[in-house]
């Protein structure tokens, strides 16, 4: 019997994906170049006008009817997942990711979105609709291939555009079995995956046929995306890299919040844009938080995905693997003091790094100044709530922040004060549909999720009179 790995895979030739977790082949993907983006543009510009007619009522049915599919499928999705991303099954990992999609494929559905009454006094009446823009292209990460492909798909789609995606190299087959299975809920040629290297990327960010980008990657493949997408003035939505700092105040109970810090940190193995990478806490706290800390990793098992007892995995590739060693050496150079983890056995298959602590860094060293991505946190000191905020800020990224204490005040003042898109409270990166999210500084710009996402994917149209020349619709 066909399987949907099968189903997605070329029936000659392709390129060959191994599972980062045991250098076994997963399964071969296509590789598509430019003229085969050229044609996917072209089905989805015509495909995109019948799309939009159908009505808001008629595309949020198909986007649910997705969601059912997702979930039909959702054990095998998983597998794939894990296979290839290296993710584990369980924790919050590869079944968690596929039913993320579904969240979010529902709750971008259930947003209402009507035309805005704005003004309508004696001398005029005006009122805002939001239009579908046409096409957009989107490029999505390997870190959470299937969740952030619908976190660009989900508001494309509702808003009555055609999407054209290329996933990441590293990830192709867990996109192409999403959409495989989101396809069979929707009318042909309205979601088109591209799989292929650099070129067909650039050509999407550069293409005329394309209205708007959708992007969440690195800082530096953004600004690149950003300059390509300028010569014709596209709308872009830009996700780019952190580096996200926590700050501990002294009231906080380090053994009430030492798991939520953890997995905070090491989510996806730490391969996350809005992770806790930097934490700092007051001399107070210090030693316990430390140790907490240290009590909670060294329970957490780290192996192959498709192990039940797994809850963290591989790097995903060996260029992050490298990444993350370099940086951990640099903290251990810098006089950094390993509290568990920093020493990976290389005789064994996969890019596995050990869940690492480091504590008594200063803030310059590079673990700390530097996006690690990866299993790795560094433990900061500080003397003055001052100190430590500046500290937090004193970087040019800014996706998230938290702040770790027992009182709303305080929590809310320091809040305010730290330079990120979201800042959470006892928590860190738990985003949600209903809630706006975004980058601050060179951490992006544009936002995602509930309505202020959906109307990124649309243009809004004012239509105005003077009062009585046309009434509500």
């Amino acid at each position: 019997m066909s399987t949907l790995l099968d189903s997605i895979q070329p029936a000659s030739g392709g390129r060959t994906i191994l599972d980062p977790a045991t250098g076994e082949p997963v399964g071969r993907v296509a590789e598509p170049g430019v003229a085969e983006l050229d044609a996917a543009v072209a089905a989805a510009r015509a495909a995109q006008p019948g799309w939009a007619v159908l009505g808001d009522a008629r595309r949020v049915e198909l986007l649910n009817a997705a969601a059912d599919a997702i979930e039909a499928n959702a054990e095998e999705l998983a597998v794939i997942l894990s296979r290839e991303q290296g993710k584990p099954l369980n924790g919050p990992n590869a079944r968690f990711e596929v039913g993320g999609a579904v969240a979010w494929l529902r709750a971008t559905a259930a947003v209402p979105v009507e035309p805005e009454v704005i003004v309508n006094d004696d001398a005029t009446y005006a009122e805002v609709h939001h239009k579908p823009l046409g096409v957009v292209g989107a490029i999505g990460p390997w870190n959470w291939p299937m969740m952030i492909s619908v976190w660009q798909l989900a508001p494309s789609l509702r808003m009555g555009n055609t999407v054209v995606m290329k996933p990441s190299e590293f990830t192709p087959l867990s996109v192409l079995a999403l959409a495989q299975v989101i396809n069979t809920a929707l009318p042909a040629d309205v979601l088109i995956v591209v799989p292929g290297g650099r070129d067909v990327g650039e050509a999407l960010t550069a293409h005329p046929g394309v209205d708007k980008l959708m992007f969440t990657g690195s800082t530096a493949t953004g600004k690149a995306i950003i300059r390509s997408a300028a010569d014709s003035v596209k709308r872009v939505t830009m996700e780019l890299g952190g580096n996200d700092a926590g700050i501990v105040l002294d009231d906080a109970d380090p053994a009430a919040i030492a798991e939520g810090l953890f997995w905070g940190a090491f989510i996806n193995t730490g391969q996350t844009c809005a992770a806790l990478k930097r934490l700092y806490v007051p001399d107070s706290l210090y030693d316990a938080v430390c140790s907490e800390l240290t009590r909670v990793a060294q329970a957490m098992p780290m192996g192959v995905g498709l192990s039940e007892d797994n809850v963290l995995g591989p790097l995903q590739n060996k260029k992050q693997y490298d990444i993350v060693a370099s940086l951990v050496q640099a903290a251990k150079d810098g006089g950094g003091r390993v509290l568990v983890g920093g020493d990976p056995d290389e005789s064994t298959p996969g890019y596995f790094y050990p869940t690492t602590l480091v504590a008594d860094l200063p803030n310059d060293n590079p673990l700390v100044a530097q996006e690690q991505f990866g299993p790795a946190l560094p433990i900061i000191r500080y003397s003055s709530l001052d100190e430590a905020i500046e500290m937090a800020n004193g970087l040019d990224v800014g996706l998230g922040a938290s702040v770790w204490t027992p009182s709303p005040d305080r929590a809310r003042e320091v809040a305010l004060r730290l330079e990120a898109g979201t800042v959470w409270i006892n928590e860190h990166g738990a985003i949600d549909p209903r809630v706006p999210f975004g980058g601050s500084k060179q951490s992006g710009f544009g936002v995602e999720f509930s309505k202020a996402g959906l109307l990124e994917c649309a243009q809004p149209v004012s239509i105005k009179g003077a009062a009585g020349s046309f009434t509500a619709s």
